[in-house]
């Protein structure tokens, strides 16, 4: 399964979140906060349960039941949270459900989320494609940094776009440079927890339209162990290189 078919399997998985007996205002503020995530938002009134609660579904089968206040943050109450970040807990439910249309500012605050984790514990494998070389020029001083943990092995993907590309400085990290149009087209960021269920995280997304990013993010450590498993399988873990070749399928410099 590709990175893209991947995606598609997430999209395919139907979430539906059940809210119950409570006011159309405040089911209207759910679906406004939960807009970027392909989640559909239902309500209904039980006369016989006076609580206002929430029941996930996916595909129909029940998933979790939560209180109002474990999902709803009144608009007053809202920040600007990075994408991803916000871990109230019907989202340990909600990690491989697909976000829609972020942007390019939207993608750079999840991933951070997971280079973060990835600096702090300082071990493992993380693995980051940003599409093209010019976009990974832009992080290669974090990345660098990031390969400066000696027991963290970093690895970044990247496609080329023009014959005379500019190849980032890349002391302290490996860069694949991949003529495919699979690299071109996703966005993916995989951290290993080297080797800790509880650790490990990953985002993918693909671009549709002009910057706007459609994917999903996970915590699931098999999806996370298939994602990296995937790209190192399909893309190699090879030996370094000197030179790219503009005209070659695949290289690790």
């Amino acid at each position: 399964m590709s990175l893209q078919e991947l995606i598609a399997d997430i999209e395919a998985r139907t979430m539906t979140l059940t809210v119950i007996n409570t006011p159309e205002s405040i089911v209207d503020d759910l679906r406004e906060q939960y807009a970027d995530r392909h989640l559909t938002i239902d309500t209904r009134r039980l006369s016989e349960e006076p609580e206002q609660f929430a029941i996930l579904s996916r595909e129909d089968a029940f998933v979790t039941a939560v209180s109002l206040d474990d999902i709803y943050r009144p608009p007053a109450a809202e920040q600007s949270t990075a994408a991803g970040v916000d871990r109230s807990p019907i989202l340990d439910h909600l990690d491989e459900t697909l976000f829609t249309s972020y942007s390019i500012e939207d993608m750079f605050m999840a991933s951070r989320e997971i280079e973060d984790r990835a600096w702090r514990i300082g071990s493992g494998e993380l693995h980051a494609g940003f599409q093209t070389l010019s976009v990974l020029d832009d992080q290669t001083d974090t990345y660098n940094q990031l390969g400066e943990h000696t027991a963290l092995s970093v690895h970044t993907y990247a496609a080329p776009v023009s014959d005379t590309p500019v190849v980032p400085d890349h002391e302290s990290y490996t860069l694949h440079i991949e003529h495919d149009e699979e690299i071109q087209k996703t966005w993916f960021v995989a951290y290993d927890g080297d080797g800790v269920d509880e650790n490990v995280c990953a985002l993918l997304a693909e671009e549709r339209g002009d910057r706007e990013f459609f994917g999903f993010w996970t915590y699931d450590p098999t999806t996370v162990e298939y994602l990296i498993g995937y790209l190192k399988t399909a893309y190699g873990d090879v030996a370094s290189m000197a030179d790219l070749d503009v005209d070659g399928d695949s290289h690790a410099v």
